[in-house]
């Protein structure tokens, strides 16, 4: 009789534990972060060729790019694009970068940049 309740108390102790962990492990789960740039484009083919192919393997998942259609205030800008980061420390290193940098002094010729970054909505 005593070997069940040993059981018994050691399964629930077992129980008890795993749903500690998993609490804390969700209680550490960062939100998604998603960087908008909106570009004003002054010579397109140039940062097509010249720009683009810098910078692109070194940002993260671009969800969306293109020209971007106006709902209401101001015109929008010839280009925003949308990119996924795990963290908002990820997206603050990938702009942070040397080798970004270095290539924003090509893009600075061809374009305007306002670029910002924002937490995702945990499910």
């Amino acid at each position: 009789m005593k070997t069940r309740y040993t059981v018994a108390l050691s399964m629930l102790a077992g129980v008890a534990v795993g749903a500690l962990a998993i609490q804390g492990l969700h209680a550490q789960a960062k939100p998604p972060v998603y960087v908008i740039a909106e570009i004003d484009i002054s010579n397109p083919d140039a940062y097509a060729k010249e720009f683009l192919p810098l910078v692109q393997p070194n940002l993260g998942k671009a969800l969306a790019t293109g020209k971007p259609v106006t709902i209401s205030g101001e015109p929008a800008k010839s280009r925003v694009t949308v990119r996924l980061y795990d963290s908002m420390e990820a997206a603050k290193a990938a702009y942070d970068l040397p080798a970004y940098k270095e290539a924003r002094k090509i893009g600075d010729k061809y374009a305007t940049f306002h670029i910002f970054a924002v937490e995702g909505l945990l499910k």
